[in-house]
This record gives structure tokens, C-alpha cells and sequence, in this order.
């Protein structure tokens, strides 16, 4: 069983956005955020830690916020935090994809 140390960074930069984005503005909608996605994600991490292809937690969590992130983003053209949390999700849709794109293993 190997740990999913990419997906738990993945979260804990999702979680911790949503922490300094209420720290910095006070924004409440981006705590909340920031912790529900951050959750999804390091439950997802925690199922591809027990299951290497039990991929669909993260990729529906990392897959939703990189259209909503990067809508955010093209919308405003400001890396911080939008442009970073889009290419950061969009990087992990890819790792996600070819996850699911290798030969199965066999247990």
C-alpha cells in the first residue's frame, strides 16, 4: 500500500487557500470552500492510499475545481488564487487520468 503523498499536498493547498483567503478578506464562502473541496480531496487521497484505482472522489474534486477555478480565472486573469488552484487541479486531473489510462493491477 503506497500513500497518496501528491493527493494529501493537493489537499491540504486546497484547504489552506480557503484558510488564508478568510484570514486575508474575511471571506466565509471561501473557508467554506476551501475546507469542503480540501476534504473531498484528502478523503479521495485516502481512498487511492488503500485502493490505487479508486481514482473518482478526486477526480470529480479536482475536476470540479478546475472548471470553477479556472472560470474564476479566465474571467479575472490573476494568477493568485485562481489561476494557481486551477493549474494545481488541472495537474492533478492529469496525474488522475493517467492513472486511469495504465494497465489494471492485479491484486
Amino acid at each position: 500500500m503506497s500513500v497518496d503523498w501528491v493527493g494529501y499536498g493537493y489537499a491540504a493547498l486546497v484547504a489552506s487557500g480557503g484558510v488564508i483567503g478568510y484570514v486575508k478578506a474575511g471571506s466565509v464562502p471561501s473557508l467554506a470552500a476551501g475546507l469542503l473541496f480540501g476534504g473531498l480531496a484528502g478523503f479521495g487521497a485516502y481512498q487511492i492510499s488503500n485502493d490505487p484505482n479508486n481514482v473518482w472522489v478526486s477526480l470529480a474534486t479536482s475536476g470540479a475545481l478546475t472548471g470553477v477555478m479556472g472560470k474564476r480565472f479566465y474571467g479575472s486573469r490573476k494568477f493568485m488564487p485562481a489561476g494557481l488552484m486551477a493549474g494545481a487541479s488541472l495537474l492533478m486531473v492529469g496525474k488522475l487520468g493517467l492513472t486511469l489510462l495504465q494497465k489494471p493491477q492485479e491484486s
